[in-house]
């Protein structure tokens, strides 16, 4: 599998890059065609930082109070944050950067998290959005605690479009790499996988800490 693997880097930034990794890989909704190691960019200082720098130029004219962290990304959270307390319209601001549960798709805040989302302007980070499924749940989740979401940013994201809406709010997205990036990436439903019915064997299981081969 890792003979399959190549390296993918930001025409904006050379710190910043991701490993596509061809094959047949099943992920929480969806088979892909190619595994998405993002390891670098959640790991290393240099490459988050350089990440949160890209993310924080689609933001730096909406206010925001908080940083809502989903799938380990919270390092590239806490960057984002610095970002956008140095630079347009919250320069000075003190950012909170907080990481709820998530149980069944749905996102649970404790009681003493509550207070960073209910009437304030949230950005949500995650680190990949393949269909927009788990994307969109958390962006309901912030809704449902009393936020207003102002923006969405992932380090790889899919097809689903610029903007999610939720109810009033159309949120805009912001990714660092898209599946345009990666040359014949494609994303299925589970129960209709051309490499299913073509007899290819899955060649390991993807979450948010990496991938696990079968």
């Amino acid at each position: 599998m890792k003979s399959e693997s190549y390296e993918l880097i930001s025409a904006r930034n050379k710190t910043v890059s991701m490993q596509a990794i061809g094959g047949h890989f099943v992920t929480q909704h969806s088979h892909v065609s190619h595994c998405i190691d993002l390891t670098k960019l959640k790991s290393e200082t240099t490459s988050a930082k350089g990440a949160a720098k890209l993310l924080a130029a689609r933001f730096l004219t909406a206010p925001a109070d908080t940083v809502i962290t989903l799938e380990r990304t919270k390092m590239v959270g806490a960057f984002l944050a610095e970002e956008l307390a140095f630079s347009g319209i919250n320069v000075g601001k003190n950012f909170a950067v907080v990481t709820p549960e998530i149980t069944d798709d749905k996102m649970f805040l404790r009681d003493n998290l509550i207070p960073y989302v209910k009437h304030r302007r949230v950005i949500l980070l995650s680190a990949t959005a393949t269909t927009g499924i788990t994307l969109k749940s958390a962006l309901e989740g912030i809704v449902y605690y009393g936020g207003e979401p102002v923006g969405a940013a992932v380090l790889f994201g899919g097809n689903f479009g610029e903007t999610v809406q939720i109810g009033k709010f159309t949120v805009p997205v912001e990714r660092l790499f898209s599946a345009e990036d990666v040359d014949g990436y494609a994303s299925y439903p589970a129960n209709a996988c051309p490499l299913c019915r073509a007899g290819k064997k899955v060649d390991a299981v993807v979450n948010s800490y990496g991938y696990s081969k079968l």
